[in-house]
């Protein structure tokens, strides 16, 4: 995603409300201080593809999702699984995977899974995140 995709994805979040990080309110955690909201359909489609990395407290958001692959990436990634808002806006986590390796790793179907932060490697042990906590985009 070029530097005008991502503005516009941030514009996007931002006027759909959308707040700009990733907090684990069950363990008092951050994921991400800043979080990208792939909220187009292109957006979703081009995910982290051709980019070069993530940056340390990044993460992208791909809302809707209950799968990915690693087709086209060049690093590896940590992935967060989270289901679907509850009242307050809040989800709770469905699955993590650590380390998902560029081009061969995949994780084809998560139950329950509503969408998925994709996180550096590293940033699911650093926040001590494990299935069931409760995950808040903001």
């Amino acid at each position: 995603m070029n530097a005008a995709q991502a503005a516009a994805t941030a514009g996007e979040a931002a006027t759909a409300g959308l707040p700009p990080g990733a907090r684990n309110e069950t363990r008092g955690t951050v994921l991400a201080d800043k979080v990208e909201h792939a909220l187009s359909l292109w957006a979703r489609f081009m995910g982290l593809m051709g980019r070069r990395s993530l940056a340390a407290g990044s993460a992208l958001w791909l809302p809707g999702t209950n799968g990915i692959h690693m087709f086209f990436m060049r690093f590896p990634i940590d992935a967060v699984f989270l289901g679907r808002p509850d009242g307050d806006g809040a989800r709770r986590v469905m699955s993590t995977h650590r380390g998902i390796r560029p081009w061969i790793g995949i994780v084809p179907f998560i139950r329950g899974g509503h969408g998925v932060l994709e996180l550096p490697v590293g940033a699911i042990d650093a926040s001590g995140t494990v299935r069931g906590d409760i995950v808040r985009l903001g």
